[in-house]
């Protein structure tokens, strides 16, 4: 033993004698939750005086590989100048930490990472290389490994957005997303899903199609999202009614008790690379297309189903602008799903205003209410996009006639199946209670009277968003004037809805610096 060695030894030997705690070795940290949410970027925080730091040269943006307990991570690193951190002490994101599997004070230590090989994979896709099956797998699985800084993600989505990703790297794309996260698997049965490629607001039409598609006998294991950059997803409304946050086996229990539910996808680890890539897309604001088809087809894949109905809403302030950017997409998802084994049908619908009336969770799950129930005042618009979008799905798996899927889908509706089964599903979930209202609203009225003649999907999000949805979950906006109604002056165009004074005072002000987000024509 070296005399460093007897002298560490010596320390160790002391320490226990007198039940001492030790510090902790050279080249380790003890490890701090400072419970700072960085989404999905992985971070790693040290004292700008850290001995660690110093002697390995690392500098703030340097990527770390940090290891414990037999796990290591690859994390970026944000150099603290405060005290926020002891000396001796290194903290993590949130997202690290629950990737590393870390506990509080446990020794962990900090070394310069391996060479990521799959980085000269995506370099070559930067220059004009084609993907294939191998290469993709590589680069998602580093993706998901947490292997990737957001500087390289930024580069991969880039390096694949623009209409560079053919037909042949679109599939080897989804399978690698598949193939990277958890699968479901429900045996030899028929599994049904919908989905709907977002960007209109209110367009909540998907538990309406779970609870009419299961009443008919269906199996629909339905995984939504949470709102991202919109004012609610699927997830979020559902919130708002149930338990969403189920993990596998509850999953399916509900789904052998009831046939279907509505649950929170990131739960079930349902292709992961496609949630970080989101995150990185939506700051970018690039909307591959090729990315998209991934995208959407894997999270069908890996949750088990056989059959899909895709909507695919197309307007002027949609995500999809015209009739010929919808088809384009369409052709896409028919080849690369069609390559996977999975059989879908897709549908372009109207994507020129919002569905439905109500924008934000809460008010979402009230016109999911009102359609289910029945109830005369329902926003009709949402009841006959449901109705169709599930006839569509009775089609598709039970080889249903048009006329013969129309009439049963609305019949389910109407002689209250759908609701009951709406009811078992969430007491199935853990128990369905009713949405919150807020204390705060505030109607915008019309300045002269006239025809809606435009809506500004994309804005009126917007204000939702300022007025606190999705987080504020009975926050958004409630929405009075569809297009081609006629409005006198003083009547209300939207009402908004906020938890606090604040986050109202903000959305509207917002209002008043955008004020054609409804366009009234005039005869004069």
């Amino acid at each position: 033993m070296t005399d460093t060695g007897d002298k560490l030894g010596a320390v160790a030997q002391f320490a226990d004698a007198h039940n001492l705690p030790l510090r902790p070795r050279p080249h380790t940290l003890r490890l701090r939750r400072l419970g700072i949410d960085t989404h999905q970027e992985l971070v790693v925080y040290m004292r700008q005086d850290c001995h660690i730091c110093r002697s390995e040269g690392f500098a703030a943006q340097t990527r770390i590989q940090v290891s414990a307990n037999g796990k290591s991570i690859l994390a970026t690193l944000s150099i603290i100048t405060s005290n926020l951190l002891a000396h001796g002490e290194a903290g993590l994101s949130e997202s690290a930490w629950r990737l590393l599997g870390a506990e509080e004070g446990s020794e962990t230590s900090f070394s310069h990472p391996p060479l990521v090989d799959s980085l000269s994979l995506m370099r070559g896709k930067i220059y004009g290389q084609r993907l294939n099956t191998d290469s993709a797998h590589q680069i998602i699985q580093d993706i998901v490994a947490g292997r990737y800084a957001d500087v390289h993600l930024s580069a991969f989505i880039t390096a694949c957005s623009g209409g560079s990703l053919n037909r042949d790297e679109m599939t080897a794309l989804t399978r690698a997303m598949v193939t990277t996260g958890s699968r479901l698997d429900w045996g030899d049965r028929l599994i049904a899903d919908k989905h709907c490629i977002g960007g209109l607001p209110g367009n909540r039409t998907t538990p309406i199609v779970v609870a009419i598609a299961a009443a008919c006998g269906l199996t629909i294991p339905k995984t939504s999202s949470r709102a991202i950059t919109s004012p609610a997803g699927t997830a979020d409304t559902m919130e708002t009614l149930t338990t969403v946050d189920l993990d596998v086996p509850a999953m399916q229990r509900v789904v052998e008790r009831e046939g279907a539910c509505l649950v929170w996808g990131g739960a079930v680890d349902l292709s992961p690379a496609d949630d970080i890539l989101i995150r990185v897309e939506r700051l970018l604001d690039i909307d591959s297309e090729g990315q998209l088809v991934a995208s959407v087809l894997s999270k069908k894949i890996a949750a088990g189903a056989t059959h899909v109905v895709l909507d695919l809403p197309v307007g002027p302030t949609a995500k999809l602008r015209s009739q010929a950017d919808g088809h384009r997409l369409a052709s896409a998802l028919r080849t690369v799903a069609s390559a996977m084994g999975l059989d879908v049908r897709i549908m372009l619908t109207d994507g020129r205003q919002p569905v439905g009336r109500g924008i934000g969770p809460a008010l979402e799950a009230l016109d999911v209410l009102g359609v289910l129930r029945n109830d005369p005042s329902a926003p009709q618009d949402l009841r006959n996009r449901a109705v169709g979008l599930a006839a569509s799905l009775l089609e598709l798996v039970l080889k249903f006639s048009p006329k013969q899927a129309a009439e049963k889908a609305a019949e389910v509706l109407e002689n209250g199946l759908a609701w009951r089964k709406f009811e078992a599903i969430c007491e199935a979930q853990g128990g369905l209670r009713p949405p919150p209202h807020t204390p705060h609203t505030h109607p915008v009225l019309a300045e002269h009277a006239g025809l809606v003649a435009n809506i500004d999907n994309r804005t009126l999000a917007k204000i939702a968003k300022l007025a606190g949805a999705p987080s504020a979950k009975a926050a958004g906006l409630e929405l009075h004037t569809p297009l081609g109604a006629q409005v006198e002056k003083g009547a209300p165009l939207f009402t908004v809805h906020a938890e606090s004074r604040g986050e109202l005072a903000y959305a509207l002000e917002y209002v008043r610096a955008h004020p054609g987000v409804i366009r009234l024509e005039t005869d004069a």
